[in-house]
């Protein structure tokens, strides 16, 4: 059966491609077991001059793969541009962290104790429709640069940067079999990627609902699992923060990617002593977050991924918003950037919107806004905007989320643990933990006694 991948901007088909099933995701998996012993094998050094090769091959075709990207996601040109980059910045890295993941030599009596990190096998990687590339290379570094094989599905909505980066890594000299590309369905070819007997780990981001049934259905094999969920991550504004900075970032906190990202700060808890002058400052930022053809230099936000989706963003907004800006009429899937005034118990404040829709909610001071913050089943994100230095270390420390920022709305570093608390998943990503998530830790002791 055939798939059409469309342009979200202009609903209009922009290739067409064959689904894959059961059968082309056994194949994969045997194709990566098959190449498996081989890559193990290859020393440090040379596997590290491929990643690094990979990287520069990216960085080559940054333009084309940028380009690619946003018509099929939707995105702003800039944002592609930096996704791209970001992913030959991966793979640097991960190139040099091969000679850098350590074992251990531990005092024992009679002998010595060693670790060594193994890698798992053939790992199986599942990647969603919102940041494709960008957070393949995020599994794909660490696994293939601690020896592993790889399968990768990525979203059948947004295939195509995936399909052209495996051809890419080709070039580099990445051997075949080594990184492996199906495009299917989750219902089936994810399903079948997550219960295969073959398949040694999982890497999945996407939502909490069927990251639950990816823990189910890597039960059955015992399967490693990496989860990166969903998020409804706060903004906590107090008063004594600088509210100008604070208001002028606050709307690429959340509309930034038309709002679907799980790192979305899509709850701002304002203390209400400054709530009054932040909405005003916040709703004049948003009038100027600019919504159009991502194409177009100085456009902050393109279309939703789908008219599904659009749907069920637009549920979210009811009675009269805060704040409701413009979007394109015509073709394409699109939404206006929506500010919503709320309460933490109201629908758009405790479900994960994944569109350009922000509940603001009003808090009476540092312990009303801690408890607000928390009472979320999710734990991803967040930021704190305080000039109290002493405040912003207690609040980071009350927050159960995963990835803060103090003053700033950034979550994303190459060099920097990225991951969730709660029902935002476990594992971490990027950084050197990730290392640990692609390997297994064996231990051997060798007797020194006579």
């Amino acid at each position: 059966m055939s798939l059409e991948v469309l342009n979200p901007a202009t609903g209009r088909p922009i290739a067409t491609l064959e689904r894959a099933g059961v059968e082309e995701v056994d194949r994969a998996v045997a194709g990566a077991r098959a190449a498996y012993p081989a890559w193990r094998a290859v020393k440090p050094a040379d596997r590290a001059r491929l990643l690094r090769r990979l990287a520069t091959l990216t960085e080559e075709h940054l333009e084309e793969l940028a380009r690619l990207e946003t018509a099929n996601v939707g995105k702003p040109l800039g944002d592609s541009r930096w996704e791209v980059g970001m992913v030959a910045d991966v793979f640097h890295f991960y190139a040099g962290a091969i000679d850098k993941h350590y074992g251990d030599t531990i005092p024992v009596a009679g002998g010595v104790d060693l670790t060594f990190r193994e890698p798992l096998g053939v790992v199986g990687l599942i990647v969603p429709w919102n940041f494709p590339l960008m957070l393949a290379s995020w599994k794909l570094g660490p696994a293939l640069a601690c020896g592993n094989t790889v399968v990768l599905k990525p979203a059948e909505l947004t295939p195509l940067t995936a399909l052209r980066f495996a051809e890419l890594a080709l070039e580099a000299g990445l051997p075949e079999g080594v990184l492996n590309v199906v495009v299917g369905p989750g219902s089936v070819a994810g399903t079948r990627l997550v219960e295969h007997p073959d398949v040694a780990k999982i890497g999945f981001t996407g939502s909490t609902e069927v990251g639950r049934t990816v823990m189910v259905g890597a039960a059955g094999t015992i399967k490693r699992v990496t989860l990166e969920l969903g998020g409804k991550s706060a903004n906590i504004v107090f008063a004594d923060a600088d509210l100008e900075k604070a208001a002028a970032a606050a709307p690429g906190a959340v509309f930034g990617n038309a709002g679907q990202d799980c790192c979305a700060r899509s709850r701002i808890l304002v203390e209400r002593s400054a709530y009054d002058r932040f909405v005003k400052l916040l709703v004049a930022a948003t009038e100027r977050f600019r919504v159009g053809d991502p194409e177009e230099a100085g456009v902050d936000m393109g279309p939703l991924i789908s008219a599904s989706h659009r749907e069920k963003v637009a549920s979210y907004v009811e009675g009269t918003p805060l704040y409701q800006g413009r979007a394109p009429a015509g073709p394409g899937f699109w939404f206006p950037c929506t500010l919503v005034e709320a309460g933490n118990g109201d629908r758009v404040a405790r479900e994960e919107v994944f569109g350009p829709v922000a509940a603001v909610i009003p808090v009476a001071d540092e312990e009303e806004a801690v408890r607000l913050a928390n009472d979320t089943p999710y734990g991803l994100s967040g930021s704190i905007w305080t000039r109290d230095g002493a405040r912003a270390l207690r609040v980071a420390r009350a927050l159960e989320t995963g990835v803060l920022s103090v003053n700033s709305n950034s979550s994303v570093r190459v060099t920097t643990p990225f991951g969730g608390f709660k029902q935002s998943g476990f594992g971490r990503e990027l950084s050197m933990h990730a290392m640990d998530g692609y390997s297994e830790l064996k231990n051997v002791f060798i007797s020194t006694e006579a």
